[in-house]
């Protein structure tokens, strides 16, 4: 019996993907769960097991074409059919560039890898894996009985580095001058807040040279938007422009923007109104684990409400932060600076944050972007 799987949604919500490498060909013989087809979104390279047990009977699409999300992708001969919602809620598992590590999308209930049992490894192996930033799951095993071996993880580890390193080498994200990837996104997105938003940026300064403990940089900017969020709740939202209807909402959920060689990925932090500044320290020493460790989620990036770009930690004072639909807020930090300030009596030289607050003119005042970002600076200038 012949039956056709379409390109399944990947957990991002993104129209398309583009055929990066197929795993089969025409005639071959599959078993469910096995690699079938490697697809590159917007965001992250994206593995597809094979829902099916059975003969390759027709690949769609050529390595380099898009697929829409929903259409079809490849007809199998199948042994025993598995039934269509499993093969619906087939879950993939995924690659993403950043700047030091691959940030790999965890399988989600139903994937080829999240049914694995726990790598059988040896401790050494688990502490070299561990030192390595290795995940055992991706580790072939050698050892007797499927045991990994520390030589395993070695193997991987120079494996994966070596890759890496071709990556690095590479020419950039363009195939034939044609932006791909997180590129094409980033390009649609800046298209779409070009074309939709009426930015405006606030500038100023915040003085911290009271803090006491100077390197809790990260989290008090986190503390610093919810407490902005609280003076001028119009500014953690979303504006539907067709409506003319602004949201405000009561979570914050901030994402915070990382540059990689392949575009914009932001990461977000949930719920940072209900987190002390140690537990916001803690969600972000989380994603810097997860991206040592191979485990963003998608769910790990989509739905944030507002956005915080600390630029500042590459190079940059002030900035025009651009702000990404239907979000009305994005407040860009930049590099640390020791100015010199006017006090009573003479002058001092003090640390101060350089901030820029770009906002959505469509719906937010001029006087709830000031209430805003006075708040942000009030809070930044406490000495805890």
């Amino acid at each position: 019996m012949t039956t056709t799987f379409n390109l399944p949604d990947l957990g991002e919500g993104l129209p398309e993907a583009e055929i990066v490498s197929w795993h089969v060909s025409v005639g071959q013989h599959i078993k469910v769960d096995e690699l079938l087809v490697s697809v590159e979104t917007a965001k992250a390279v994206v593995e597809v097991p094979s829902p099916y047990t059975g003969v390759i009977a027709r690949l769609h699409a050529a390595k380099g074409e898009m697929v829409a999300t929903g259409a079809a992708l490849v007809d199998f001969d199948v042994d025993t059919e598995v039934p269509a919602a499993r093969a619906e809620s087939q879950s993939v598992v995924g690659s993403m560039p950043s700047s030091d590590d691959m940030l790999v999308e965890t399988a989600l209930p139903g994937s080829r890898r999240s049914r694995d049992h726990t790598p059988r490894a040896a401790p050494a192996a688990r502490k070299l894996a561990d030192d390595l930033g290795v995940t055992l799951g991706e580790v072939a095993a050698s050892g007797s009985e499927g045991q990994i071996t520390p030589e395993d993880v070695q193997a991987y580890a120079q494996g994966r580095d070596a890759a890496h390193q071709r990556e690095a080498d590479a020419p950039g994200p363009w195939r034939g001058g044609a932006l791909r990837g997180p590129r094409r996104a980033m390009a649609r997105s800046m298209t779409a807040s070009g074309q939709q938003v009426v930015p405006c940026t606030l500038f100023d300064d915040a003085d911290i040279e009271e803090w006491i403990e100077p390197r809790a940089l990260t989290e008090r900017l986190l503390r610093a938007i919810v407490a902005g969020c609280r003076a001028e709740p119009a500014l953690n939202g979303f504006f539907d422009a067709r409506a003319e209807s602004l949201e405000a909402l009561q979570r914050v959920d901030i994402a915070m923007a990382v540059d990689t060689p392949d575009g914009l990925i932001v990461p977000v932090i949930r719920d940072a109104a209900d987190k002390s500044l140690t537990q916001l320290r803690q969600a972000v020493d989380r994603i810097k684990q997860a991206t040592r460790t191979r485990s963003v989620k998608p769910q790990d990036m989509v739905d944030y409400t507002i956005t915080l770009t600390n630029f500042g930690m590459l190079a940059g004072r002030y900035a025009t932060p651009v702000l990404l639909p239907p979000t009305v807020a994005i407040l860009g930090a930049g590099m640390l600076q020791r100015d010199l300030v006017p006090v009573l009596g003479g002058i001092e030289v003090h640390r101060r944050i350089p901030l820029s607050l770009t906002f959505d003119h469509r719906c937010i005042t001029g006087g709830e972007a000031c209430r805003f970002l006075a708040a942000v600076i009030a809070d930044l200038q406490r000495n805890t």
